[in-house]
């Protein structure tokens, strides 16, 4: 009887919410809104004080609680949206030309475009060097709240929107390969790319895949730790890697930590922010300007602008049910930057100050999108019966 009781109360509802496709989304909002409330309270200074203690593990390993989530945990999400980037290109939506077009071209528009509007603003500032930040799409927020609107967003435009962040992903991922990278140390990347190398003959070979592959995984993580790209780029190399055949019972393995564990952490190590006296004159500034307009307006200029060449020059087409106005809509969503926004922060300013700005900025940028997304589709996108 407790069991049962316990089951119908707590444990079916935390499944159900777990496999609700807007659940991902819920939760960063709800650990972004902690992770700010707790900062600017009395406890505030004991919150930082925690994500920032040191952790000595070894001279040539993370050594702050926070160096961690974003060099370690962030690998492991970062392995995952490899492997989502994989299948898409062997089987999914990006297996083909003609498929893949489309998307291909967005995503492109959804990145110059931000990123030139970036400049605009920020071009011979301190604050250059933030180009990046307004490139990315958070997929988890943006299909959170495009399943909100199941009615009105029909599953080509859902398809087409996974596809284009996951090549947002893939160029963020370039992006910090070779923009937002440190003093490379040869004598480690040279190795992790030998393992790389190795990994990708032993796939290659069909030598049955098991422990010994994610012991070199590891490996690999620590020679690019060490050598200055950034480390969660192992993440992404090693999922590519990995044989088509098993990417799915990885993914199913890793989905439930990534999404309510991992990003969570997150979410909350990177949102503890004090925020600033003159909050609304910071928001004002070029570096917030830059960022805000690049991701609410520049995302879907791009995107719309990109396809729409494409389809009038006949090199490609919408799919069946979309529209126009499903497109503007579609980068509005786009405009979600959050995860990756955030992540890119981190990289791209090396004051915490400036990185705290930076941030503050992505989080009204998304939720400006958030609310403009969801009312064009309220008000401009029929519902289907």
């Amino acid at each position: 009887m407790p069991f049962s009781f316990l089951k119908k109360v707590f444990i079916s509802p935390l499944l159900e919410f777990i496999h609700d496709s807007r659940a991902v989304g819920i939760m960063l909002l709800i650990c972004t809104v902690v992770s700010l409330v707790i900062s600017n309270t009395f406890i505030g200074e004991y919150y930082l004080n925690f994500w920032n203690a040191e952790v000595h593990l070894g001279a040539y390993m993370p050594h702050t609680v926070l160096h961690w989530i974003n060099d370690g945990l962030m690998a492991i999400f970062f392995f995952q949206v490899g492997m989502e980037i994989k299948r898409e290109m062997v089987t999914g939506e990006l297996a083909s030309i003609k498929q893949s077009i489309l998307p291909v071209a967005g995503a492109v528009g959804g990145m110059l475009v931000p990123a030139l509007i970036f400049t605009i603003f920020n071009s011979g500032t301190e604050f250059a060097n933030g180009w990046g930040v307004p490139m990315a799409t958070d997929i988890a927020f943006s299909l959170g709240i495009a399943s909100l609107l199941s009615g009105r967003v029909p599953l080509a435009l859902k398809i087409f929107l996974t596809a284009l962040a996951i090549i947002d992903d893939l160029g963020a991922i370039v992006a910090i390969a070779i923009f937002y990278t440190s003093t490379i140390k040869f004598v480690y990347l040279f190795g992790g790319l030998g393992i790389f190398a190795l990994l990708l003959v032993l796939t290659r070979l069909k030598v049955k895949f098991g422990f010994w592959n994610f012991l070199l995984g590891a490996a690999l993580w620590f020679c690019f730790f060490n050598s200055g790209v950034h480390a969660t780029i192992a993440g992404v190399l090693f999922a590519f890697t990995i044989p088509i055949k098993k990417l799915d019972g990885i993914e199913h393995a890793l989905h439930n930590y990534v999404n309510f564990l991992i990003i969570p952490i997150f979410a909350l190590a990177n949102t503890a922010i004090v925020i600033p006296l003159g909050f609304t004159e910071h928001m004002t500034n070029s570096l917030s300007i830059g960022i805000i307009a690049g991701l609410l307006l520049g995302k879907p200029l791009g995107i719309v602008l990109f396809c729409w060449l494409l389809v009038k020059l006949k090199i490609g087409q919408l799919a069946e049910g979309i529209n126009w106005k499903h497109m503007i809509g579609l980068g509005l969503l786009a405009g979600i930057g959050f995860t990756m926004s955030i992540f890119i922060s981190m990289l791209a300013f090396k004051d915490s100050f400036t990185q705290d700005i930076s941030k503050m900025a992505v989080m009204v940028a998304s939720v400006l999108a958030i609310i403009c997304g969801y009312a064009w589709f309220k008000f401009f996108i029929k519902e289907k019966q």
